[in-house]
């Protein structure tokens, strides 16, 4: 069984995370950077991480100086970060901040195109962990603190399955039908609570993990992941419990 999908949303009202808190993972990275300004043009106060500090203050800055509501830089490398690493986040949100309303799982590895003989090992276990492993331990360490919010929203990224199970797509591929299983058993065991459980599949965007992936292809004629983003922020709002248990799927929208 998979998740359902959906193909339409609505643009959010102005200030439809006002209040809000909201974590994203990978935020260095186009589609993270992204969604951590659309988030905040919605009025979120949002924690962004990711494990180069430096790239976090060049986003925190720019986002100040689009005068966007000021982010919180949390440096994270969730490749070695441990369970105790997402409890102390957790700890520090609800101290600090005072409540959690969404995490956003923009963060990704992607070991290239290789055929499974030819996988290094290690490469194909650090993707799982990176791509599964560490959404789970930091969502399973926040969803205490997601619990106390009225409403909130867990957002997995996922990637086209009908690309994905083909030839030499190896961990990556793998790993993302993970996610979105893992997705699936998430949302059926918080169907009824305040949590939401939902994931985005983006269609081509202009990213450096889609000039990676399809090495020669002109990535410029495809847009920048502003629009995914935007999307992302819907999902996170009040009206993106329409959407709950599926799959907002832009391929097609």
């Amino acid at each position: 069984m998979t998740m359902p999908r959906v193909n339409e949303y609505a643009p959010v009202a102005a200030g439809a995370l006002a209040e809000r808190v909201v974590l994203v993972t990978g935020a260095c990275g186009g589609l993270g950077t992204a969604t951590a300004k659309a988030a905040a043009r919605a009025g979120a106060t949002v924690i962004i991480t990711g494990r180069r500090k430096r790239q976090l203050e060049q986003l925190y800055d720019a986002m100040l100086q689009e005068h966007l509501p000021e982010p919180v830089i949390h440096p994270m490398d969730i490749e070695s970060a441990t369970p105790a690493d997402y409890e102390a986040l957790a700890d520090g949100i609800e101290r600090d901040l005072g409540r959690l309303d969404g995490i956003v799982h923009a963060a990704v590895s992607f070991p290239g195109l290789t055929p499974l003989a030819m996988h290094k090992p290690d490469q194909f276990l650090r993707a799982l962990h990176v791509n599964v492993s560490a959404p789970f331990a930091l969502t399973q360490a926040c969803l205490p603190l997601l619990a106390k919010a009225p409403d909130s929203a867990v957002v997995f990224v996922l990637d086209d399955p009908e690309l994905l199970s083909r030839a030499h797509w190896g961990a990556y591929g793998a790993s993302k039908a993970a996610l979105e299983r893992m997705a699936e058993i998430l949302h059926q065991e918080n169907d009824r609570g305040s949590v939401r459980v939902q994931c985005l599949l983006p269609g081509p965007m202009r990213t450096a993990l889609r000039r990676e992936a399809y090495f020669g292809e002109d990535t410029f004629r495809h847009p920048p992941p502003d629009a995914a983003a935007e999307a992302v922020v819907y999902l996170l709002s009040p009206q993106g419990t329409a959407t709950r248990g599926a799959v907002l799927d832009l391929r097609k929208a």
